[in-house]
């Protein structure tokens, strides 16, 4: 108990000091709100192949095997909501310590705990909408699962006609250049860079606490299990994120 309380308290006085500090979470943030960790052992892409970007554009037989996975996927997590670490980030931002929340979830706990859409910076998409591949019209997951469950037809944009999938970066598909983009640059601006709930293994986007610390930022990484950046930041808490963080935030 004493070594989590040293924990809280120096995770408290970093962010106290912090200027201007960013938030980068991965999926251990989420496990809490009984979101799966999909690439963990036991996870869905341990026992499914992935759906690569061109097979679900080439191939109606992809596209409803996709849609079908994302209704399972979905009912297991319906009744998910922010946890206290998403909490802790959202008083964080509206207390205007964190500038951007940079996150590798799909889940958009982060906007319904109240984090402002333009401070999140989504760099594997969202899994709460579908949008078209080409023309990027919007849709809402609702009636497409609706009509998906009665006919097993896959989504088709009422513009264009070119499939429509949820708006998320599937495996073998560009990573958004302008989210990377800024996420760059706020992990350049940053004085405290806090790493939340990622094992640190997915690049690009696991590069950027290693460019937050080149630049001269502070370095936390909070996360259940070790990772392979632990060597190179100021401060590396191994324990669960909603207590530690809502402990520091002074968030119940």
């Amino acid at each position: 108990m004493e070594g989590a309380r040293a924990d809280f308290e120096r995770l408290a006085e970093m962010i106290a000091d912090a200027r201007r500090a960013v938030v980068f979470t991965g999926a251990g943030i989420s496990t809490e709100s009984g979101i799966p960790d999909f690439r963990s052992p036991t996870g869905i892409w341990s026992q499914t192949t992935p759906i690569y970007y061109q097979e679900f554009l080439a191939s109606e037989d992809a596209r409803i095997e996709a849609w079908r996975r994302k209704l399972l996927v979905d009912r297991d997590i319906v009744d998910a909501a922010p946890n206290r670490g998403h909490r802790a980030v959202a008083k964080l931002v509206r207390l205007g310590k964190v500038s951007s929340v940079i996150t590798q979830n799909i889940d958009n706990l982060h906007q319904d705990s109240g984090v402002p859409e333009e401070k999140v910076i989504e760099l594997h998409g969202n899994g709460s909408y579908a949008k078209c591949v080409a023309c990027e019209t919007r849709y809402e997951l609702a009636p497409i699962k609706e009509a998906f469950e009665r006919d097993s037809v896959p989504p088709a944009c009422t513009l264009c006609g070119a499939p429509v999938k949820t708006a998320t970066i599937s495996f073998g598909q560009a990573m958004p250049e302008d989210e990377m983009e800024r996420a760059k640059r706020e992990t350049l601006a940053c004085d405290l860079f806090l790493a939340i709930g990622s094992s640190l293994v997915v690049y690009p986007a696991a590069g950027l606490p290693v460019l937050a610390k080149e630049s001269g930022s502070t370095l936390v990484i909070l996360n259940r299990d070790p990772t392979d950046l632990d060597g190179i930041a100021d401060l590396v808490i191994n324990r669960e994120i909603g207590p530690t963080l809502g402990a520091a935030a002074n968030v119940n």
